[in-house]
């Protein structure tokens, strides 16, 4: 699915903004914990997201 510089700009955002709500709540949770498995989890996979969509808007042409 081919996405404009708009929406991945503005996904980009929006997931960087979540991923940063994330660590900060990381910090708050037990390690070992469920809430903090799961919330690692979802920090690494928005990690990999703003790599995939940095990716992306590099190969787009100017």
């Amino acid at each position: 699915m081919e996405y404009t510089v708009e929406e991945l700009l503005e996904a980009k955002r929006s997931i960087a903004s979540t991923l940063s709500k994330c660590e900060k709540a990381l910090l708050k949770l037990t390690p070992g914990g469920s809430q903090h498995t799961l919330t690692a989890r979802r920090i690494k996979a928005f990690q990999i997201s703003l790599s995939l969509i940095d990716q992306a808007l590099q190969h787009r042409p100017h």
